[in-house]
């Protein structure tokens, strides 16, 4: 069979592309080595860890706040398995709804593992083997949980983001290698329903990628909680001994041993680029240092007809971002011509408080020498924030000194996760602090703290602080 377009892998980078090419007008087929389609993103990913974090927030809310809003509850008990029930069924119907939209786009799904034959030719192992060619081949096929050198993932006790999503009893001890997105998230998740959590860092601040006094404010609302941190630790061995784990770690600073005894140990150090099996030799494409596919600007490989998105890719590994190129590529395979500011690509931690980021951190103007202001408001300040007993968190902008755009947004607190939109669209646009500080915004919402902070930015012209 012949095709206009192949993308290889169904991850949010690759569903995102068929859909869009195939709107376009190319025959589009998609191959997937799994009997769902969606990636990691919405079989153990995004989609389900969002689930799992909306059912711990339910809850902790329950046992911990409604006492405060006079809704009182007694003998409250925690059915993990059937919390783990919903989770499934928001994957099931979420993997369906892709199902439909390739069947809406006349999108044809091989099921199997896609490898090169040549560079229009793509080997598909399913449960019969057939070849299919392209005339432009995309590849999209995602990364997969790292590891540390020396610590052994045995998937029973210790765990990656992928076990620690079906675990079906809560663990009393989960010790968490990682005080990145994935790591805190989950860590997290466990924390809430009743779990002592313990997590160990390399870096001396959680969340590094993100401005720092996003880091500070996190883990000091995660430790109320109850969350333990072991910052600037180095991890030297990870044990499993029957029903315990045994995790090693060295102080940076004095070199002074810690030891954790848990029943889990989530091993959460970031994500790799997954292109095992591709077949990418035959075609002579290399990887680079970190196991990427390169690209140029137009995410083109060195190979003329085959293109590489998402993870797989440099850059950011966010799905947000691979549905971007996913839709960059097809547009600018029709003949248009399609932009991305990879600047502007927003991060998000959805812990509670949320956090959310675009743009440069303060640490970077700094490094570069841009003069800068900024502006702040916290949100116990925000009305709105306080009629929902929230205070934790800040929003932070920073513009440039001179001419007011806008170069950085930074926040964490309540709804900070869609709040985050309203300051990517503000940049994107090339907005001033004052342009958003001269926005009307309604009362009472969260998202008037945006515009206090933009107003702090402006002359510091704060209103309700």
């Amino acid at each position: 069979m012949e095709f206009d377009v192949i993308v290889v892998g169904s991850g949010p980078g690759g569903y995102v592309c068929a859909i869009r090419c195939a709107q376009l007008g190319m025959k589009t087929a998609l191959v997937e080595k799994y009997s769902t389609l969606g990636g990691t993103c919405l079989n153990v990913g995004c989609i389900p860890s969002k689930a799992w974090l909306d059912s711990s927030e339910r809850y902790f809310e329950t046992v911990h706040s409604h006492a405060d809003h006079g809704i009182e509850i007694k003998d409250v008990k925690l059915d993990i398995k059937k919390m783990g029930e919903r989770v499934q069924k928001v994957v099931t119907d979420t993997t369906k709804g892709i199902e439909f939209l390739m069947k809406k786009n006349k999108v044809s799904v091989f099921q199997g593992v896609g490898s090169f034959k040549d560079k229009n030719t793509i080997l598909v192992k399913g449960k019969k083997e057939e070849e299919i060619k392209g005339k432009n081949i995309i590849i999209a096929t995602g990364s997969k949980p790292s590891s540390l050198p020396g610590i052994e993932i045995d998937k029973k006790r210790v765990i990656t983001s992928t076990e620690a999503l079906k675990l079906d009893k809560l663990p009393k001890h989960m010790i968490v290698i990682g005080g990145g997105v994935i790591g805190l998230e989950l860590g997290s998740v466990f924390c809430r329903l009743g779990s002592k959590v313990s997590v160990v860092e390399f870096a001396d601040s959680i969340i590094g990628m993100m401005d720092k006094d996003l880091g500070k404010e996190l883990q000091k609302a995660l430790k109320k909680e109850g969350m333990d941190f072991y910052l600037s630790h180095g991890v030297k061995s990870v044990e499993a001994k029957g029903a315990k784990v045994i995790v090693k770690a060295d102080a940076r600073q004095n070199n002074k041993e810690l030891i954790l005894e848990g029943d889990y140990c989530l091993v959460a150090v970031g994500r790799k680029p997954f292109t095992e099996g591709l077949g990418l030799e035959k075609v002579g494409i290399e990887l680079d240092e970190r196991g990427r596919i390169p690209t140029d600007d137009h995410l083109k490989t060195k190979v003329d007809n085959i293109y590489a998105i998402g993870d797989v890719t440099k850059g950011v590994m966010l799905a947000h971002k691979a549905e971007e190129e996913g839709v960059f590529v097809a547009e600018m395979l029709a003949g248009q011509k399609p932009h991305i500011n990879y600047n502007l690509v927003p991060g998000v931690v959805y812990t509670w408080p949320e956090v959310a980021s675009v743009g440069a951190t303060e640490e970077e103007l700094k490094a570069e020498g841009v003069p800068y202001k900024k502006g702040a408001f916290p949100t116990k300040a925000s009305g709105r924030a306080r009629a929902s007993n929230e205070s934790a968190g800040l929003i932070k902008v920073l513009a440039h000194k001179e001419t007011d755009e806008i170069l950085g947004v930074h926040m964490i607190g309540p709804r900070c996760a869609d709040m985050i939109a309203e300051a990517v669209l503000a940049m994107e646009f090339r907005a001033s602090a004052e342009d958003v500080a001269r926005t009307c915004h309604a009362h009472p919402t969260y998202t008037e703290s945006f515009k206090e902070a933009a107003l702090a930015a402006t002359e510091n012209r704060a209103l309700h602080i």
